[in-house]
C-alpha cells in the first residue's frame, strides 16, 4: 500500500560525488545566492496563484465541484489537488487533479506539480491552437530523443482511438492537439523538477492524474497509482462505476517488460507479497510502488518513467460525476463503493464524505496499519442540477482502459 520505503531506508541510495574542496564555498555562496531568488520568485507565483478566480486547491466545492483532503497517520500530508474552473481563459474548460508525494521530500513534490502542471499544459495547448501548422511539430520534437521513454509514448492512444469519422476533422484536431499538450506538459514539468534548486527530487516524487473537461470532452493524464472513476447510468438507469485509468503498478507486462529492459528490478517484499517494487539493479532501494511518476530520478535511468498515459471520454447525458482520489481511498474502498458514497452524498460534501468513510474502512480492514493520506476531487458533469441523492446501488463496474502496446 505504500508508494515507496521510509526515508531511512531511500537514503541509502548512491548520490552522485560531491564537488571538489577547492571550489566548494564559491558554489555554495553562489547557489544560497540563486535559492534566495527563486525563494522569492516563487512566492510571488503562488501570491499570483491563490488569487486566479474559480482555483480551488484547498477543501472545499464550488457549483461544479466538491475537493478535500485529510493527513493520515504517517507523518505529514503528502496528498494535493486542485480544481480550476475556467481554465485557460475557456468559459466551458475545467481543469481538475489530485497528486500522491511519496519520500523525503514528496509534499513539495505534489505541490509543486499542483501549481505548475496546469500553468504549463495552459500555455502549450495555447501555443499548440495558435500555431499555424497545429500538431505537426509535435512527433519530432517529443517523441523523438527518449530513450526509455520511447517505448512508453507507443501506450497512448494512437489515432484509431480518435476515429475522425465519428467525431468530425476539426473536433480530432481539437482533442489531439490537447492530448499533445498533455504528454509535452508532463515532460516539461519533469524536467523543471530535475534542475529545481530547493526540491530533491532525486528520491522523492509524486504521482499525478489530471482531466481536463471542455464540453463533451473529457481527457485524462495519468502517471502513478492515482485513479479516475466515472459514475454513470447503464441501459437500465442503474448507477455503475466505470474506471477511467489503469493503476500503473510496476508488475503490469508492459510496464514490467519496460523496466527490466532499462535493467530495473521489479520484486515484493516478503512482509508484503501483493505490492510490486521498482528497485535498482545493484542496491535495494528504493522500493518504489509505481511505474509512473514525477521526480524519483534515481530511477529515471532504469525503467521509471514521467509520461502519462491518456485517456478520452465522449461524455454523455448518462454520465454524473468523476471522482479523481489517490490510493488512499483505493486501497480500502472499490469503485462501486466510491460512486455510490459520492452519489448518496450533498455535493458540496461529497469529497469530505468519501474521505471519512475511506478512513473508517482503513480502521476496520487495517487497525494495525498507520491510515494513509487521502485527497478526493469530485467533479460533477451538470453542475447545474441541485445536490440530490440516490438510492440505486451501483452494481455494475466497467474499466475503460487506454490502449495496450501494439
Amino acid at each position: 500500500m505504500g508508494s515507496c520505503l521510509s526515508g531511512a531506508e531511500a537514503s541509502s541510495v548512491p548520490y552522485a560525488p560531491a564537488s571538489s574542496s577547492g571550489s566548494a564555498k564559491a558554489k555554495s555562496s553562489s547557489r544560497k545566492r540563486q535559492m534566495r531568488k527563486n525563494s522569492s520568485f516563487e512566492s510571488k507565483m503562488e501570491m499570483w496563484l491563490h488569487r486566479i478566480p474559480g482555483r480551488i486547491f484547498l477543501n472545499g466545492s464550488s457549483d461544479a465541484a466538491s475537493l478535500f483532503t485529510r493527513q493520515g497517520k504517517k507523518g505529514i500530508n503528502q496528498d494535493a489537488m486542485i480544481v480550476w474552473e475556467n481554465f485557460g481563459s475557456k468559459t466551458d474548460t475545467i481543469l481538475c487533479g489530485v497528486f500522491d508525494g511519496h519520500g523525503p521530500f514528496g509534499h513539495m513534490v505534489a505541490k509543486k506539480v499542483r501549481d505548475s502542471l496546469p500553468l504549463k499544459l495552459s500555455a502549450l495547448w495555447e501555443l499548440k491552437v495558435g500555431s499555424p501548422d497545429g500538431h505537426s511539430d509535435f512527433s519530432s520534437s517529443a517523441m523523438g530523443s527518449m530513450n526509455s521513454e520511447e517505448t512508453s509514448i507507443k501506450t497512448i492512444e494512437d489515432l484509431k482511438t480518435f476515429p475522425k469519422l465519428e467525431l468530425g476533422e476539426n473536433h480530432y484536431d481539437t482533442i489531439l492537439t490537447l492530448k499533445e499538450s498533455f504528454v509535452k506538459a508532463f515532460k516539461v514539468m519533469d524536467k523543471e523538477l530535475k534542475l529545481h534548486p530547493q526540491i530533491d527530487c532525486y528520491c522523492s516524487g509524486t504521482t499525478a492524474v489530471t482531466l481536463v473537461k471542455q464540453g463533451h470532452d473529457l481527457l485524462i493524464g495519468n502517471v502513478g497509482d492515482s485513479r479516475a472513476v466515472l459514475g454513470t447510468r447503464d441501459k437500465n438507469n442503474s448507477l455503475i462505476a466505470v474506471q477511467l485509468t489503469v493503476d500503473l503498478k510496476p508488475d503490469l507486462p508492459r510496464e514490467l517488460e519496460r523496466i527490466r529492459l532499462c535493467r530495473g528490478r521489479v520484486f515484493a517484499l516478503k512482509n508484503e507479497p501483493e505490492v510490486a517494487r521498482v528497485w535498482l539493479p545493484n542496491c535495494d532501494s528504493p522500493g518504489l510502488a509505481m511505474a509512473r511518476a514525477f521526480g524519483d530520478f534515481c530511477l529515471k535511468d532504469f525503467g521509471l518513467i514521467s509520461i502519462p498515459e491518456i485517456s478520452y471520454r465522449c461524455l454523455t447525458d448518462r454520465d454524473e460525476f468523476v471522482v479523481l482520489a489517490t490510493d488512499g481511498i483505493w486501497d480500502v474502498l472499490s469503485n462501486n463503493e466510491v460512486v455510490d458514497i459520492v452519489a448518496s452524498a450533498p455535493r458540496s460534501s461529497a469529497a469530505r464524505t468519501l474521505v471519512e468513510s475511506a478512513i473508517r474502512a482503513w480502521r476496520l480492514k487495517y487497525p494495525y496499519a498507520k491510515v494513509d493520506d487521502c485527497a478526493v476531487v469530485c467533479l460533477f458533469l451538470d453542475s447545474n442540477s441541485s445536490s440530490h441523492a440516490t438510492s440505486q446501488s451501483a452494481s455494475n463496474e466497467q474499466i475503460v482502459s487506454p490502449q495496450k502496446n501494439p
